[in-house]
């Protein structure tokens, strides 16, 4: 039996729905990823959701609009994609990463307070595999740090405190305190790449609300601005009769979600309650044959969270990288794909030359050296999940 990681779920629905798009005549950004925007907002509940390509450009613009650069410090998590650190890096700031929780891949939320210093502008924290940070605390600490900040530009004074930016690539649907994640940062980026739960083949938005006295709406059109080179008009407002001319107010950049993967997404969030209840009953076949086992999952659920089960992310009791890479490449043979969220950042060339050491952020490795996902996707039969759990436990009991 194979077993592949995480191929996409694509049904009839998603097809015809960009068949309509193809034949329609328009298949850039025009009326579909509009009402694609405004019916995320209604699922997550968000004020106004703004379309774009990815996760990465949701959360650099996320930056731009809140005018971090040079001289500023933004906080995000060693143990993340370097998505949510190359952004910070992207617009002239500094990056601080903060360690994880021990035994966690999620970020040590205390230590933010000792990080936030007159110079940081945004914290980035990161809902790995789906499973939500602790939003209630992070704002409670970004509060308490209002009286050493110094905002630079009108948006953050209006906002007046370090801005919460959420990296919520896997965690559409997610809730946290009865909330939706969508509704718990000042800018809340998700991802539709595809492996996601829900894919637009490539793409993401941010879900965000009113800053201060600054308006949604506004705060939408600027998102706009930089999403299409600065320009002051769309191509489906430009080909409107007399309706060519346009200005460039900004230079910006080229990060628009198009009508195509918009269908796309339209047709997996019609039916994403189903896509997240096959996720969770997967999860909990995993769960029922693991247990007791060397294998030992994050907690998906908990008293005040639900998470998106994007990944199932298993720790191996008493492995190092050595033996965690011999169960993946074990497993591999047995034709069941395994992979791992993530390699810490200070692991990473890129970020060793800009001076990060992988020593001063012992919970993150201790995480990683044995930590590995088994495969969760919603077209996956109960028999390939079985077939995946029991060889784990064989291919452990050689290896450990």
């Amino acid at each position: 039996m194979k077993v592949p990681f995480s191929p996409p779920d694509i049904t009839e629905n998603e097809i015809e729905k960009v068949v309509e798009v193809l034949k329609s005549g328009w298949i850039t950004t025009g009326p579909v990823t509009k009402k694609f925007e405004k019916d995320i907002s209604g699922y997550t509940g968000s004020k106004m959701t703004a379309c774009l390509n990815s996760a990465t450009a949701a959360m650099e613009i996320s930056l731009r609009i809140l005018g971090i650069g040079p001289g500023d410090e933004v906080i995000t998590s060693a143990y993340t994609y370097t998505a949510s650190a190359s952004v910070i890096d992207h617009v002239g700031a500094k990056i601080v990463m903060a360690d994880t929780l021990p035994d966690s891949c999620l970020i040590d939320v205390e230590s933010l307070s000792s990080l936030i210093n007159e110079r940081t502008k945004a914290v980035i924290p990161v809902d790995i595999a789906g499973v939500p940070v602790d939003y209630k605390r992070i704002m409670e600490i970004l509060e308490e740090k209002r009286g050493i900040y110094k905002p630079s530009n009108i948006v953050q004074e209006k906002l007046g405190r370090v801005a919460l930016i959420s990296d919520a690539a896997h965690s559409f649907g997610a809730v946290y305190e009865g909330k939706n994640v969508a509704t718990l940062a000042d800018f809340a980026c998700f991802s539709f790449h595809a492996v996601k739960n829900l894919t637009t083949s490539e793409g993401g938005c941010i879900c965000f609300g009113d800053i201060g006295e600054v308006p949604a709406e506004r705060i939408y059109k600027g998102i706009m601005l930089i999403s299409l080179h600065g320009q002051t008009k769309d191509a489906f407002s430009k080909q409107k009769v007399g309706g060519w001319e346009y200005d460039i107010v900004v230079p910006g950049y080229k990060c628009n979600m198009t009508d195509v993967h918009a269908a796309i997404g339209a047709g997996q969030l019609e039916r994403y309650d189903d896509i997240l209840k096959r996720r969770k009953e997967l999860t909990k076949i995993y769960d029922d044959i693991l247990k007791g086992t060397k294998a030992v999952p994050i907690q998906h659920t908990g008293e005040n969270y639900t998470g998106s089960h994007h990944a199932y992310i298993v720790r191996f009791k008493g492995a190092d990288v050595e033996k965690r890479n011999l169960i993946i490449e074990e497993m591999a043979k047995r034709e069941v794909a395994l992979n791992v969220h993530f390699k810490p950042l200070p692991l990473m060339t890129a970020y060793k030359s800009i001076g990060f050491r992988i020593e001063n952020y012992p919970n993150a490795y201790g995480f990683y050296k044995n930590a590995a996902s088994l495969p969760l996707w919603s077209m996956m039969s109960d028999e390939q999940a079985i077939y995946t759990a029991e060889n784990l436990i064989e291919v452990m009991k050689e290896v450990l």
